[in-house]
C-alpha cells in the first residue's frame, strides 16, 4: 500500500496483514483460481471474505467424515484480526482451521470481493 508522508507517495507494508499456511483440497484452489481471474482478484481476498461472511453468520454444518482426501499445502495472507476470530470460530464449534477455511468457501460473496489493486491503495 501507498501512504502519504509530507507530501509525497511512500511505499510500506500493510502492518494488518500476516502471512500464513493451510492445508486445502487441490480442487478447491483449482476453482478458486478461476474464480480470482473471472473477478479480477486473488485466492486470499476472496478467501478472507468468505471468512468475514461465516463469522458473521455464526453458524456452520460440516461433517468430518466427508474431509477431501487431496489437501495440498497452500499460503497466503489475511487480515491478523480477522484470522484470529476465524481461529476462535474454529475453536468454537470444535472442528479443525483448515476444515473451516475450506467451509468458508461457501460464503464467499463475488460482488463484494476487494480488487486486485486493493494492495496498491492510498491512505492518508
Amino acid at each position: 500500500m501507498w501512504k502519504i508522508h509530507n507530501g509525497k507517495l511512500i511505499q510500506t507494508t500493510d502492518e494488518s496483514r500476516i502471512r500464513y499456511k493451510t492445508r486445502m483440497s487441490a480442487a478447491i484452489i483449482n476453482s478458486l483460481k478461476q474464480l480470482a481471474e473471472k473477478y479480477d482478484t486473488h485466492i486470499g481476498y476472496l478467501l478472507e471474505n468468505g471468512y468475514s461472511n461465516l463469522i458473521e453468520s455464526g453458524t456452520i454444518a460440516y461433517d468430518k467424515k466427508n474431509r477431501p482426501k487431496d489437501r495440498i499445502e497452500f499460503r497466503t495472507t489475511c487480515d491478523k484480526e480477522l484470522l484470529e476470530s476465524l481461529k476462535e470460530f474454529a475453536k468454537q464449534h470444535n472442528l479443525n482451521l483448515n476444515d473451516v477455511i475450506e467451509a468458508s468457501v461457501a460464503y464467499i460473496n463475488y460482488e463484494d470481493v476487494k480488487h486486485t489493486n486493493w494492495r496498491y491503495r492510498v491512505e492518508v
